[in-house]
């Protein structure tokens, strides 16, 4: 099943780092911010990530929870959030099931060859589990600011 807005998002369950399960139960009642990005330790990703932990603080008070999602692998994602001082969790979706289900998966050129890739993609979901907003195919320059505008819009709607 794919995600669509305004609809509860489907069942799922993953493993985040710090030993965290997370699933479509485990955050009801809270707001989730899921942002997809293609791979630790890549500049792109690397800007993204520290701009959501620059910003952390500013979720939190805003009521968010907010998780990385990439297809990398758990030692390397506790090695990028180590590295960046990352004060959220990364899930590792090594199957790609939560990239499949988010329709996040696409296929890209890389150096003259076709592959499939992830597009950066960020997710967020209500109290209730219900997809709000969700943002495809981003740029990483003021995407967080508009994630974090959209969480502040939903918590005074609340």
């Amino acid at each position: 099943m794919a995600v669509v807005v305004n609809k509860p998002i489907p069942e799922f369950e993953a493993l985040a780092t710090s030993g965290i399960k997370v699933s479509n139960q485990t955050h009801l009642g809270q707001t989730v911010v899921l942002y997809f990005y293609p791979k630790d330790n890549t500049p792109g990703c690397t800007t993204e990530a520290m701009q959501f932990r620059d910003k952390y603080k500013d979720f939190v008070k805003a009521g968010a929870h907010v998780f990385g999602v990439s297809r990398d692998n758990m030692k390397s994602h506790d090695d990028f959030k180590t590295k960046l001082e990352l004060p959220f969790e990364l899930i590792a979706d090594t199957e790609e099931k939560m990239c499949h289900m988010f329709g996040v998966v696409k296929n890209k050129i890389m150096y003259g060859k076709k592959v499939k890739g992830i597009e950066r993609s960020t997710f967020l979901i209500g109290a209730d589990g219900v997809l709000m907003q969700e943002w495809r195919g981003l740029k990483v320059p003021g995407h967080v600011e508009d994630v974090l505008k959209a969480v502040k819009t939903l918590k005074k709607a609340v």
